[in-house]
């Protein structure tokens, strides 16, 4: 049994999403490394480079989209998005909250 062709992705899907992962993990290094940008910037940059590495990875890497088992993948993506905004921002709102409280002044 041969498996179809949009199986698996080509090599040149997965040499973009590699360099796109690259790309957004040097981003917030930088932006924490360098001390350029304020705190919320810097955060927000984290935050937001976050999430599009795993939404290059679930298309690029796990290949999910609308188009291939009757929409399984959607709604798997859904739930990943919706799972990933619980984590991002309990995460945020914990650390937000431990900011105030440990702040002196």
């Amino acid at each position: 049994m041969k498996d179809s062709p949009t199986a698996h992705g080509s090599v040149k899907s997965y040499v973009t999403g590699l360099i796109l992962s690259i790309v957004l993990t040097i981003i917030p290094f930088a932006a924490v490394m360098s001390g350029a940008l304020s705190m919320n910037v810097t955060v927000w940059t984290i935050v937001i480079t976050a999430v599009a590495q795993i939404l290059v990875q679930l298309v690029m890497f796990m290949h999910m989209d609308t188009k291939q088992e009757e929409g399984w993948n959607f709604m798997s993506f859904v739930f990943t998005l919706i799972i990933l905004g619980l984590v991002v921002g309990g995460s945020l709102w914990i650390m937000h909250h431990l900011h105030l409280n440990l702040h002196i002044g």
